[in-house]
């Protein structure tokens, strides 16, 4: 599986995540029981499909291996397999947090390198 996964969230809630030293979940998450992840090859369907429009979002990236055993590969649209966290996630965790702006076009702006 991905060594890398993604995690979209507003920047407000990363900020709180880090001043608290733990990230619980967005109100999806917690409502779902684990954390919501993406690989780099779902992530820009992820942000069509849940942040359309929205602003003020980061994008959060984790390595898959500190993870271990809570991290599970489950079966989601159209039957894919997409990462999901059962558990809490460290903010020292993540690799690498870059804004996600929108272009003129309305859609998220991604960093080159995500595949």
């Amino acid at each position: 599986m991905d060594a890398v996964i993604y995690k979209i969230m507003s920047k407000t809630a990363w900020d709180e995540a880090r001043a608290a030293g733990v990230f619980l979940g967005a109100p999806v998450d917690l409502a779902d029981g684990y954390i919501h992840f993406s690989t780099g090859s779902q992530v820009r369907e992820t942000a069509a499909k849940h942040f359309a429009g929205l602003t003020d979002l980061v994008l959060v990236a984790v390595a898959t291996e500190p993870l271990g055993a809570a991290l599970r590969w489950e079966p989601s649209r159209g039957g894919a397999l997409f990462p999901h966290l059962h558990g809490r996630l460290d903010p020292a965790a993540a690799t690498e947090v870059v804004d996600l702006p929108l272009g003129p076009d309305g859609r998220h702006r991604f960093p080159e390198k995500i595949p």
